[in-house]
């Protein structure tokens, strides 16, 4: 007889959903979309392009404006019902400056990383 394994925990599964953060550094601007990988569409993004946030930074591509997209990009995600997501970087990107920021920004919000 063979005994099947037990189910996993609920609250994991609760978190597994395949949201993907994925972060752009230009030399004017800070981009940061969540794309929804199975379905390929974006859920949620924020830049430092829209006309909105212009007039509140002092500079658009700066650590502060990282750090101001992420805790906005957060506040978006929150919104829409998205606790958890997880971070794509690229091969070359370090855990320093803006992409620091960005995160920690997001993370100040509440959001979970997995």
């Amino acid at each position: 007889m063979v005994i099947p394994p037990p189910p996993p925990p609920t609250r994991i599964i609760k978190y597994l959903k395949p949201y993907v953060l994925k972060m752009n550094f230009s030399n004017k601007f800070v981009t940061a979309q969540v794309f929804h990988e199975p379905t390929a569409t974006v859920a949620c993004s924020a830049s430092s392009q829209e006309k909105g946030l212009r007039s509140t930074m002092t500079s658009t591509r700066d650590v502060s404006a990282a750090n101001k997209i992420g805790k906005i990009l957060g506040e978006r995600l929150l919104s829409k019902d998205i606790p958890a997501v997880s971070i794509f970087m690229k091969r070359e990107q370090k855990y320093h400056g803006k992409l620091k920021a960005l995160i920690e920004g997001v993370r100040e919000c509440g959001l979970k990383f997995i």
